[in-house]
């Protein structure tokens, strides 16, 4: 029995002993240090192993904007702005990014019902979306408790009123929630990452070129053909640019 409990002991002693590294910490130490490459290879070993988050790549693009590298630090923004839409920091960060792009493109602002589902739907992520409508799943069972179990008429009016509305949550919910997912998936963007970029008219390298994009512009891709993807600007211009020049968010 003593034998087991001092090998116990000894193996308790050498998990403790261990030093476990954690790379996002790491990456943080040397961020605030100032070694923004270090920092950049802890934060990147992370999203190797799989993990991702809006803080991962929000400290990621940090780095990058301090290393004045315009394309990476406007991706790993734009990555972290899709986890989390509706953090101001991941936001103001980005726009500092982009003052730092040469393209200065026209911003057609879309109009109609689809536009203003789409800024509604945006507001959180697909999978929060999928909770919220959980919570009110929950609520909604709340109330249909209380209406069923409720001795008087007064109440079950109000239980019952508060049913409806609460079932209109719960629809918003899931339709948001199907919306925004349809929506992501349909709607790819990536971001220029050559120093310059030709966007030719037709998917072919002795096309001509119809418009010169440098590195940090954000297009959105329409299909693909080979190694060529067909990109819309900001301003609804359209052309073919080749994958090398531009990685997918």
């Amino acid at each position: 029995m003593k034998k087991f409990f001092y090998l116990f002991l000894f193996i308790s002693a050498s998990v403790f002993a261990t030093d476990v590294s954690n790379p996002f910490v790491d990456g943080n130490i040397q961020y605030n240090d100032g070694k923004y490459e270090a920092a950049i290879t802890s934060y990147e070993s992370v999203l190797a192993n799989g993990q991702q988050s809006a803080e991962l790549y929000f400290n990621l693009g940090n780095c990058y904007y301090k290393l004045h590298k315009v394309a990476p630090a406007i991706y790993n923004y734009e990555k972290a702005l899709q986890l989390n839409p509706n953090d101001p920091e991941i936001q103001t960060n980005l726009d500092f990014a982009r003052k730092m792009a040469i393209d200065d493109i026209k911003i057609i602002p879309k109009v109609g019902f689809d536009k203003l589902i789409a800024d509604f739907t945006s507001s959180y992520r697909y999978d929060t979306w999928a909770w919220i409508a959980v919570f009110f799943g929950f609520v909604f069972l709340a109330f249909f408790s209380g209406y069923y179990f409720s001795p008087t008429a007064f109440k079950k009016r109000m239980y019952f009123s508060g049913m409806f509305v609460v079932l209109l949550l719960l629809l918003t919910s899931i339709f948001s929630a199907f919306f925004e997912k349809n929506r992501l998936a349909t709607e790819k963007t990536a971001i220029v990452f050559a120093e310059t970029a030709s966007v030719k008219g037709e998917p072919k390298a002795s096309s001509p070129e119809t418009i010169l994009l440098h590195e940090g512009t954000k297009v959105y891709i329409l299909e693909s053909i080979a190694n060529w993807k067909k990109v819309q600007l900001t301003d609804e211009n359209t052309g073919w640019i080749s994958d090398e020049a531009i990685k997918e968010l």
